[in-house]
């Protein structure tokens, strides 16, 4: 039967994880499985902000209607 122990760690100097807990009996065999948190990227957005945001997105009916009459009047005729 596999039993499970779960704790956060702060890796010192040289790598080095220490793992202390009283659960842990002497001379038992223990696997040991470290995941990494990345920090987050400050430069990172969630991708629903790039909603709207690209050319000829709009956000009311206007400023379609705005656009509309600017590109009908960039006609040459």
């Amino acid at each position: 039967m596999l039993n499970g122990l779960r704790q956060q760690a702060i890796v010192k100097l040289g790598g080095v994880v220490e793992i202390c807990s009283p659960e842990l009996p002497v001379g038992a065999t223990v696997e040991v499985i470290v995941l990494l948190e990345s920090p987050p990227k400050d430069s990172e957005k969630p991708l629903t902000s790039f909603i709207g945001s690209a050319r000829g997105s709009f956000n009311t009916p206007e400023e379609v209607d705005k656009f509309i009459r600017q590109e009908r009047d960039a006609w040459e005729f």
